[in-house]
């Protein structure tokens, strides 16, 4: 399975948080490929830098370290993006809906609505 990591599901996995699953770790140690979205790191920038997070050291050497793809918006998800329905505001969840549905690839969250976009979403709770 290839699997893209929400930004909660990756935090909660390098801050080895219990509010990732069992099921959810499982799933991630059996992937054949595990993507972060340039979004995601985005994202998390953005809340150390307003202060809703703490740093969170070595991130971008850890995500490389685990093997993990860096995954970036192309054109096709850029035009997506612009076509989604506002199901949901978050820009950054729905630039991962654009991401994964692009890319045919299993979004692995803890906002399981994100479904109602069509694409396959995985329980991260």
């Amino acid at each position: 399975m290839k699997l893209l990591l929400d930004t909660n599901a990756l935090l909660w996995l390098l801050n080895d948080d219990s509010r990732l699953a069992p099921a959810a770790r499982q799933i991630i140690k059996d992937s054949q490929e595990i993507a972060v979205s340039e979004v995601s790191l985005w994202e998390i920038s953005i809340k150390i830098s307003i202060g809703k997070l703490q740093s969170v050291p070595e991130l971008l050497d850890t995500i490389h370290d685990l093997g993990f793809r860096r995954l970036s918006l192309s054109n096709e998800c850029l035009r997506l993006y612009e076509s989604l329905p506002l199901l949901h505001r978050d820009p950054f969840d729905r630039m991962l809906v654009a991401q994964a549905s692009v890319e045919g690839i299993s979004l692995l969250t803890s906002d399981t609505f994100l479904k109602d976009y069509g694409i396959n979403v995985i329980s991260a709770g």
